[in-house]
């Protein structure tokens, strides 16, 4: 993970603590880069996150789903009929 600093030097220890504070605010996020710009007493946080990976997700017989695992006989017959349209 990167750290950027703005402006005046801080201690590894403060740099940990803007970190979990980041981590907790973000729980569900990577926290890919961190700026910390200083001005007197005040810091200013920016946080980059990674990429979330995202799934494809399609609406097929009325359900919005991403893989059709958990379809039953039915609704995979339903999905093999199906007419499909290209773009």
């Amino acid at each position: 993970m990167k750290v950027n600093v703005i402006g005046e030097k801080i201690s590894q220890q403060e740099i940990n603590a803007y970190l979990a504070y980041g981590a907790e605010k973000y729980p569900d996020r990577i926290i890919k880069e961190m700026t910390v710009s200083l001005d007197g007493d005040y810091a200013d946080l920016k946080f980059e996150f990674a990429d979330i990976p995202f799934d494809r997700v399609r609406r097929i017989t009325g359900y919005l789903v991403g893989t059709l695992d958990r379809f039953n006989n039915g609704k995979r017959a339903e999905e093999r009929e199906r007419i499909k349209h290209t773009v």
